[in-house]
């Protein structure tokens, strides 16, 4: 049995990396981080001209259907250079709900410009600072108009389509509505990662498509997305906590004090190898993760939340050790390690926080019989 990537996945990640190497570079990023930019519109275009908002897409449909695994790649490559573009919300959530659940006319006429760029979608479910019920949800769809609020959109100020959850009729359900129509006004939030531009929305009687053709299914339809969408986020994690404990020891080789480097004082040692433990230990949940998603086996419910929860734990505890391993210097606006700390926070509150996916994962282990 074959427990590695091929090697035309690792082809795909190494030429990705490639990619962001040449057009991600800090400087990128703080254009964005900083306000100069809404996202890094040159990498958006270079992940574009490669094909990979398509990667999991059929071909029928304009994507290059790589497959998951490829997908789960590209997305440590992404997490690994911080990279400010809208990936994960326009492919991780949007082109896959649109995949999973859209109607044939909905998948024809949305996934080609998913799969190329020219539309980017949004995920629009939170409407304040708790987790949403979607059973008492105030955004309400009636005779195919949408009114209410959202709240932290991610990526919802440059996303052309937004993928709405609202009561209906018959229940909660996904809906899908321009940023163009009439009626919808986005508000520009301060998130601890400005590189997400993240926005408020406000509808009052926009014009909203139900994805699909039946009602009333939005719990269970936003359930499994966010099974799927969870492994993705998870290995942009695990890329992003390996860029700190990279930047971690590169710096403790480099800083000498009292005539040595600081990376041979033990208090240090410690720290980067709990920095490393927790890392391969969410690196092997997020390949077991990964195969879950791939085969879309019924363990995958299992399998996701034990990635994000460790994959949560091992961003948060790398990026902030990062900076104590920088010490004061860490602190300064300067040095990058706030980049990593900053989406470290950000991933770990979407799809929910910690607590929410140690729930899911305490229900989903089988119990004793």
């Amino acid at each position: 049995m074959n427990f590695d990537f091929s090697e035309d996945e690792k082809l795909v990640r190494d030429q990705t990396a490639r990619l962001l190497a040449d057009r991600c570079d800090s400087k990128a990023v703080r254009e964005v981080l900083e306000g100069r930019a809404p996202y890094a519109r040159a990498v958006w275009q270079g992940l574009c001209e490669m094909g990979l908002p398509g990667t999991a897409i059929p071909e029928a449909y304009g994507g290059v259907e790589a497959g998951y695994l490829t997908l789960c790649l590209v997305a440590q490559a992404l997490g690994a250079a911080v990279a400010p573009t809208p990936f994960s919300s326009s492919v991780y959530l949007v082109a896959e709900a649109v995949r999973l659940f859209g109607t044939e006319a909905q998948k024809q006429s949305l996934l080609p410009k998913l799969a190329d760029g020219s539309c980017i979608g949004a995920l629009a479910v939170t409407e304040g600072r708790t987790e949403p019920d979607l059973n008492a949800l105030a955004c309400q769809v009636r005779a195919g108009r949408v009114s209410g609020n959202k709240f932290a959109v991610a990526d919802g100020g440059i996303a052309d389509v937004l993928l709405v959850a609202a009561g209906g009729d018959s229940g909660a359900g996904l809906y899908l509505v321009s940023t163009d129509a009439a009626g919808v006004t986005r508000s520009r939030l301060e998130t601890v990662d400005p590189t997400r531009d993240t926005v408020s929305v406000a509808f009052s009687d926009a014009a909203a498509e139900l994805l699909g053709d039946t009602g009333g299914q939005g719990a269970a339809q936003l359930a499994r997305l966010y099974d799927r969408a969870a492994v993705l986020f998870a290995f942009e994690q695990i890329g992003g906590a390996q860029s700190a404990l990279d930047m971690a020891v590169g710096y403790a080789r480099e800083r000498f004090a009292f005539g040595r480097p600081i990376g041979s004082f033990q208090g240090l040692k410690h720290m980067m190898a709990d920095m490393y433990v927790a890392l391969k230990l969410a690196e092997s949940n997020c390949y077991y993760a990964a195969w879950a998603l791939a085969t879309d086996a019924p363990e995958l419910p299992l399998a996701a939340a034990t990635a994000r929860v460790s994959a949560t734990q091992a961003y948060q505890l790398c990026s902030r050790d990062n900076i104590q391993v920088h010490g004061g210097m860490g602190f300064t606006w300067e040095f990058d390690c706030h980049l990593y700390y900053r989406r470290s926070n950000y991933l770990a509150l979407q799809l929910g926080g910690l607590s929410v996916w140690e729930n899911k994962l305490v229900n989903a282990l089988p119990s004793a019989a």
